[in-house]
């Protein structure tokens, strides 16, 4: 977790951590960009060089598949 962004605390929400690969810079903020999109999605963080990417969600108002799916849709690779 970053220690910058404070990134490790989550505020009663669900925080995933993904490990996802393929990542450009342009493609990390187009998933960031679709994410934040998502209901419910609050929190978005991703590390573009190593692929870390953290999601901070209400599952009431999305749901796990929804978020896959961006990355999917974007032919990348995530693992949980």
């Amino acid at each position: 977790m970053c220690k910058e962004c404070g990134c490790g605390e989550t505020n009663g929400n669900t925080r995933l951590q993904f490990q996802v690969t393929g990542y450009t810079e342009a493609s990390a903020k187009d998933a960031e960009r679709a994410l934040l999109g998502l209901p419910g999605v609050l929190y978005v963080h991703i590390h573009a060089h190593d692929g870390e990417t953290t999601v901070d969600y209400s599952p009431k108002k999305t749901k796990l598949m929804d978020i896959l799916g961006v990355f999917q849709a974007r032919g990348l690779e995530v693992a949980l």
